[in-house]
């Protein structure tokens, strides 16, 4: 086994003060210090080779890497393996080889100076990612810390917020936290004004306004939040379906013939860092699904233009499938043969010749066949006549299986 070579140094803003003796001695010992102008500032007049962060920063691991076997420190803000550098360095380089030396954190300081349990909120980062990933974390009483991407980040978020019914939501930006410039600016989502520092922190407390949309994260969002044509997996469905295709944390989703987007939204709302990728050739609903992931808070929705089979060459394979469109034999063969051990395939269908098919598979493949049968109350005749019916939507026939 390799004797670990590289440090990956937690610091803040008290610098090399803030560090424990053992840390402050490597940091110190030092031959090579890499980071960025922030951190080498406060890591003092060290006397070790500075060496900034590579342009672009992929080429992190092969900067690293040409200073293996000499004295390496890397240094980074907080908690180096909490949304930093130090697990995307331990992804490539043998975790044997390296030593992480942790300081207290943004979300710990933040937590620290707001009076909240970490236990009892979400912590989430924008930093260099889609802001609108933060929408789907806007539920009442919810409480948010969020390591921003920039000056204008906070801005952004108060107007997320208030477009949604959330506008009365108590925000708070923190910058230079534990350093002797440390800032705080308290607001209100609806009248945000303050010009901040770049670097900072945003804790949220949202807030309801009676109108308020309700987005939870279980599948069954209510129609009306997605853009769509008509044609569109409907709530009740969507819930099941989704249920079905399992979201699990990082799994990959093929929305085969996803048109607006409904079933893969759901499905990346519904667990943290689940992906997907929607399947589909007709250029309006693309532009529903692009809007409605946006809209959502799930902006890394990867849309294909095509039809299964074809479309499906070259994808990575994926954890769950769901066949919403386009439904054939071939296509169904390419999916099953891609599909993951473990993975879960659902399809369902409205037409005859569809339900045909999919009793044809059920019995070659078994799994679960059931058919979902929603009915709505609405009204009945005149507007003035205070009557109520129910008006069945189309059945829907769904298959489902696991790959063993």
């Amino acid at each position: 086994m390799s004797a670990p070579w590289l440090h990956i140094v937690g610091i803040g803003e008290d610098g090399l003060d803030g560090l424990t003796p053992a840390t402050r001695a490597v940091v110190e010992a030092a031959e090579v210090i890499v980071g960025g102008d922030r951190h080498h500032v406060l890591a003092g007049s060290v006397a070790a080779e500075r060496v900034a962060w590579p342009s672009p920063f992929d080429a992190l691991i092969e900067t690293l890497a040409q200073y293996r076997g000499r004295r390496v420190v890397v240094l980074a803000t907080g908690d180096p393996l909490w949304y930093s550098v130090g697990a995307r360095i331990g992804r490539s380089i043998n975790p044997a080889e390296i030593t992480y030396h942790p300081q207290v954190g943004a979300f710990q300081l933040a937590a620290a100076r707001m009076g909240w349990s970490m236990a009892d909120l979400e912590t989430l980062t924008v930093h260099g990612r889609p802001v609108e990933q933060m929408i789907a974390f806007i539920q009442p009483m919810q409480r948010l810390l969020i390591l921003t991407t920039g000056e204008e980040t906070p801005a952004q978020i108060a107007g997320f917020l208030a477009a949604r019914g959330f506008g009365q939501s108590r925000m708070t930006v923190l910058a230079a936290m534990g350093g002797a410039d440390e800032q705080r600016f308290d607001g209100i989502a609806d009248s945000w004004a303050h010009n901040v520092p770049a670097f900072n922190t945003l804790a949220v407390e949202c807030v309801a306004a009676p109108e308020a949309a309700l987005m939870p994260r279980v599948p069954g969002l209510t129609d009306d939040l997605f853009q769509h044509d008509g044609t569109m997996t409907k709530q009740e469905v969507r819930a099941v379906t989704v249920g079905k295709l399992m979201p699990m944390r990082g799994a990959l989703l093929w929305d085969v013939g996803c048109g607006c987007g409904s079933v893969a939204v759901e499905w990346m709302r519904a667990a943290r860092y689940a992906r997907a990728i929607g399947i589909e050739p007709k250029p309006e609903r693309q532009v529903f699904a692009a809007a409605n992931a946006v809209a959502l808070g799930v902006p890394g929705l990867r849309i294909v233009d095509g039809v299964a089979p074809a479309a499906l060459d070259g994808l990575e394979a994926p954890d769950a499938i769901f066949i919403g469109g386009g439904l054939s034999r071939e296509a169904f063969a390419a999916c099953w043969d891609a599909l993951r051990p473990l993975g879960r395939l659902v399809a369902n269908a409205v037409t005859l010749e569809s339900e045909a098919l999919l009793l044809a598979l059920y019995k070659d493949h078994g799994g679960a066949l059931v058919k979902l049968n929603v009915q709505r109350a609405e009204p009945i005749g005149a507007s003035t006549a205070g009557l109520t019916g129910w008006r069945p939507m189309m059945p829907v026939t769904q298959w489902a299986l696991v790959k063993r």
